[in-house]
This record gives structure tokens, C-alpha cells and sequence, in this order.
């Protein structure tokens, strides 16, 4: 066989491995490993190959991120800062129609800002939000919709794991792909307030609820108690980074030991929940390097095989311009996300299509967004819908089933596609901060 069929059966028997329950890494790094064996007829090169992949990756620098920004997350999940945002939010909303929907889509919006988990949100909300909403008769299929919908602006929003992987895979700068990810973070956050008012107006009946007559308006200094420590986390995290004073890593380190401080001053951290949030830290870590070394010796067989450079000259040679390589790449990730997971459509689909993007001279930086944004659809769609899962698992309510939480967030998936379109037509929107 020649090495670019070698290379075309060990992408097939990726995603195949992934979508039979193989753990990623795994299915990333042997079938990597083995196909470059079998193109060069070489362990020895392929066990070089596999050291300098490890040497490359998780020695970075930049990737000591990961464990910063991770334990950031889990101390503000940890310390009820999600149910504080949440009840200020609520108390502003409380008489729109679908109000309390648009709360959790407020709180989601800076409740990302400090975690970047998708699945910490969906976990925190599903809590919060859903028995709240099903309290003044809302829709169930509605309730767990907009928890699903929202969950992933921790995806998009920064600090995000999504942000770091590819930054690591198209080799840019974290810091930019944090910056980057703002303004369409924020976007995304409206458009999902501006359809629950519309639902309201439009679909009543579907969104359900009654006011919430029995909330009353906060007080300045309740609202300022219940914010500020969110506030000063995101001014000290995107704040030293957009203003240069701090690096990514910097950035990370001063959140997580103010988020820390906080917790402590609000006595919310027990000495158990700080050792529970260590040891997630460590398991979420470990798992997201082990992902990135793998990734590096599969983008390595990638350019062994030549399938980058085999992809790109039969694009050229059928004289497709942007609008299809766009409409090519859009469609094989919404297609890929209703099999695989964020991380493993990144890993897979971008080194294929990098080659394509940097001839003409597009930013990568804008494409990463349009790539975490493609991908996160997938989240919501089934059959493996990991935010969707993570609210049936989190709720144990036999009255909602899983076909509930998809229906559900069907219209916030949707609604993440138009915005997906408007941000391809227009990079302008994901650049604007970094001008």
C-alpha cells in the first residue's frame, strides 16, 4: 500500500475506534504509531517519532496552563459562585416571558468565563436552573434545552480547553485564542437570549412558565456581594492578559489563587472539597496532555503520508475557492460531532485542513473559533451529545428522558449555526479584540 492509503485507512479506523468506545488517546497514538511503522518499514523511526512527540507537547511551556485554568474552574464550581450568578441574573429577568431561561443563559455566559467547562456547566445548571424552571411550570423539554444550549459558551468562552488544544495543533498563541474567543462568546450569549424572548413571543405555549411574583429585586449590595468575586476573577484572568501584563500561564496561576482566597474568605472550601479538587485537577490534566501527545504523532503520520499536501492539490485541481473548502469543512464537522467529541474533531480534522487555510492567507486564529464553534454543535446532537448526557445523568428526573434534553436543545444548535455563519462571512468579529 502506499502511504497515502495507509494514511486514509488509519483516519477511518480513528473514528471508527472512537465511536466503538476506544479511548482516544489510545485510538490516536497506536494507530499513529503503527502507520508509520508500516509507511517507512521502520520501528526504531517510529519509536523517535513517538519520544519526539512526547518531548514537543507536554513539555510546553504554555501547556502548564492546563492544570491552572482547571483548578481555577473547579474552585469557583466548588464554592457556589455558579448559584450566586444565577440568582442575580434570575432577579433581573424575573418578569420576562421565559425569564428565567435567559438568567441561565446570563449565568452560564460569566460562569464560563471563570471554568471554560462545558460539562461543569451543564452539571452546575442542571442543579440550579432546571428544578427552578419546572417550579413555575415551565416546559421541561424547554428548561433542559436552554441549560444544554448554554453550557457551551464554556467551550468558547475564555479560558477553554477547546482554545488550548488548538492552539496547540495550529501552533498560535494561546493568549490570542483566548482574546479571540470573546466577542463571539458574547454573541452567541445574545443570540441564545434574544430566541427564548422570540420563543416567548411566538411559541408560548412551548416555553410555559408563569412569573416569578414571589422574587424581589435585589439590593445593590446583595447584587455586589454575589459579583464581585466573579468580577475580579475575569478582571484578573482576561484583564492581565489583554493588557500584557500577565501571560496565559501568569494569568492562570493568579486566578486560581484568588479564586482560592475567595473561596477561603466566604469559608466555602473545606479541606475534603480542596483535596477533591486537586485530585480532579490532576485527572483532568493527565487526560488532556495524554490527548495532546497523541495528537502530535498523529499530525507526524499526517505529513508522513502526504495526505494534507494530497487533499489540498485535489481541491486546487478542482478549482474550489473559499466558499466550498468552507462549506466542505463545516459539513464534515457537523457530521463528525454527531459521532465523536470536541476534542477528537479537532485533533482529526484540523491538521487535514490546515494546509488548505494558510495558503490563502486566512488567520488561523479566526479559524480555530469557526473549528470550536463547528465542533461544539456536536454537544448537542445526538447520539453523543456529551452535554446532553451530562444534564439526563445530573438531574435523575424520570419525567425528563434523554429524547427531552435533545429535543431541547435543538433550537439552540441551530441558533449556534447561523451564528457560525455570520462569524465565517465575517472574521472581522472574532479579530476585532486582537486589532
Amino acid at each position: 500500500m502506499t502511504p497515502i492509503e495507509i494514511g486514509l485507512m488509519s483516519v477511518v479506523a480513528i473514528i471508527v475506534l472512537i465511536y466503538l468506545g476506544f479511548y482516544i488517546p489510545i485510538a490516536l497514538g497506536v494507530v499513529s504509531f503503527v502507520s508509520i511503522w508500516l509507511m517507512r518499514d521502520n520501528f526504531d523511526l517510529a519509536m523517535n517519532l513517538l519520544k519526539i512527540a512526547i518531548g514537543d507537547s507536554v513539555m510546553e511551556y504554555t501547556f502548564a496552563t492546563v492544570p491552572l485554568f482547571t483548578f481555577m474552574g473547579l474552585i469557583v464550581s466548588k464554592a457556589g459562585m455558579g448559584t450566586d450568578i444565577y440568582q442575580v441574573m434570575n432577579s433581573g429577568f424575573r418578569k420576562v416571558k421565559g425569564g428565567i431561561g435567559m438568567a441561565t443563559v446570563g449565568a452560564n455566559a460569566v460562569f464560563a468565563a471563570v471554568t471554560g467547562s462545558s460539562i461543569a456547566s451543564a452539571s452546575v445548571f442542571s442543579k440550579v436552573s432546571v428544578p427552578q424552571m419546572l417550579r413555575y411550570d415551565y416546559n421541561p423539554r424547554f428548561a433542559v434545552g436552554v441549560v444544554a444550549g448554554s453550557s457551551v459558551l464554556g467551550m468558547i468562552i475564555p479560558p477553554s480547553a477547546m482554545l488550548i488544544i488548538y492552539s496547540f495543533v495550529a501552533e498560535q498563541s494561546v493568549g490570542a485564542m483566548f482574546l479571540a474567543g470573546v466577542v463571539p462568546g458574547l454573541m452567541l450569549a445574545f443570540a441564545y437570549i434574544a430566541t427564548i424572548w422570540s420563543m416567548g413571543k411566538i411559541a408560548p405555549n412551548y416555553v410555559g412558565g408563569r412569573p416569578a411574583s414571589d422574587y424581589e429585586w435585589m439590593s445593590f449590595k446583595e447584587i455586589f456581594s454575589k459579583t464581585a468575586p466573579l468580577c475580579t476573577l475575569i478582571l484578573v484572568v482576561l484583564g492581565g492578559i489583554y493588557t500584557g501584563w500577565m501571560t496565559p500561564v501568569e494569568a492562570g496561576a493568579s486566578g486560581a489563587a484568588v479564586a482560592l482566597i475567595i473561596a477561603l474568605a466566604r469559608r466555602k472550601m473545606s479541606l475534603h472539597a480542596f483535596w477533591q479538587a486537586l485530585i480532579e485537577t490532576g485527572h483532568i490534566t493527565a487526560a488532556i496532555l495524554f490527548l495532546i501527545t497523541a495528537a502530535s504523532i498523529y499530525s507526524r503520520m499526517l505529513g508522513l503520508a502526504g495526505l494534507p499536501n494530497e487533499l489540498s492539490e485535489i481541491l486546487a485541481n478542482n478549482q474550489l475557492g473559499f466558499f466550498w473548502i468552507m462549506t466542505i469543512y463545516l459539513c464534515l464537522m457537523l457530521f463528525l460531532g454527531t459521532l465523536l467529541d470536541t476534542a477528537s474533531i479537532i485533533l482529526i480534522v484540523v491538521p487535514l485542513f490546515l494546509p488548505l487555510i494558510e495558503p490563502m492567507g486566512l488567520s488561523l486564529i479566526w479559524f480555530g473559533i469557526i473549528t470550536v464553534i463547528g465542533a461544539e454543535i456536536g454537544l448537542l446532537t445526538p447520539p453523543l451529545g456529551i452535554s446532553c448526557f451530562v444534564i439526563k445523568a445530573t438531574l435523575e428526573d424520570d419525567r425528563i428522558s434523554l429524547k427531552d434534553v435533545f429535543m431541547g436543545a435543538l433550537p439552540f444548535a441551530f441558533v449556534m449555526l447561523v451564528v457560525l455563519i455570520i462569524l465565517i462571512n465575517y472574521p472581522i468579529l472574532s479579530l476585532a479584540i486582537l486589532n
